[in-house]
């Protein structure tokens, strides 16, 4: 049978991680690629806040090609629209048909995946789809992976509790009740050992700082949310 070739989107944290180990266990599939979007100027991973230099030594372990997206700063999703749509064309020359994600049940971001790959004539594969999220968390932690929150929302989490290792009770100590996994952006992670790597990725932990965003809801009123961020630096540097 032949295998369906994907490329999954790779954030370095523990979704994209935990939908790479299904996917490699899917006879369905052969994982031919990451690939990661980054700032242009930051060179990291949107909220993540990874520097290129430490997703390209996760992709490095896992031992599978990672390629590298740049978009410049925009207040809209334009810029990253338009890189992503040049990337699919490449992949679609490859002969690769499909693009995995490690999401898991936000409806709104599946249909604009869908809606975006459908216009390219590519399908989405979501391995983690329905499933629910503290028993994926225990599933992850079961298996052996480990994840650090790299950047959390400074209104859920104090600033002490950024850089820790995540664990079900990290998750319950929040300031406010929050999904297991964080799938609404609550915290977000760098995985960096588990099933999927070859070796653990070396890191050190570098200072905790804060960023506010401002954003606007639908009714037009400006809001403010404030992030710690947790630096992360190459070892090998």
């Amino acid at each position: 049978m032949n295998k369906v070739k994907v490329s999954l989107a790779w954030s370095g944290g523990k979704d994209s991680a935990f939908a790479l180990w299904s996917l490699l266990k899917d006879e369905r599939y052969e994982v031919v690629s990451l690939h990661t979007t980054f700032g242009e100027e930051s060179r990291r991973v949107g909220l993540h806040g990874i520097h290129e230099d430490l997703i390209q030594q996760q992709a490095e372990s896992i031992g599978l090609p990672l390629d590298k997206l740049f978009y410049p700063a925009s207040q809209t999703n334009a810029a990253y629209e338009k890189v992503m749509s040049g990337y699919l064309k490449e992949l679609k020359k490859r002969g690769v048909s499909h693009i995995a994600f490690g999401d898991i049940f936000l409806e709104d971001l599946k249909k604009y995946r869908e809606d975006q790959l459908r216009g390219m004539g590519m399908e989405c594969v979501f391995p983690l789809w329905g499933n629910d999220t503290k028993s994926l968390l225990e599933e992850f932690l079961g298996h052996g992976f480990k994840t650090l929150v790299c950047a959390a929302d400074a209104a859920l989490f104090e600033e002490n509790q950024v850089g820790k290792v995540l664990s079900l009770e990290l998750v319950q100590n929040a300031k406010k009740p929050i999904d297991p996994c964080g799938e609404n952006g609550e915290f977000h992670t760098f995985c960096y050992e588990g099933p999927i790597f070859q070796k653990p990725v070396d890191f050190d932990l570098g200072e905790t700082i804060s960023k506010a965003y401002k954003f606007k809801t639908d009714d037009g009123v400006e809001h403010s949310k404030k992030f710690w961020f947790k630096e992360l630096k190459d070892f090998v540097q």
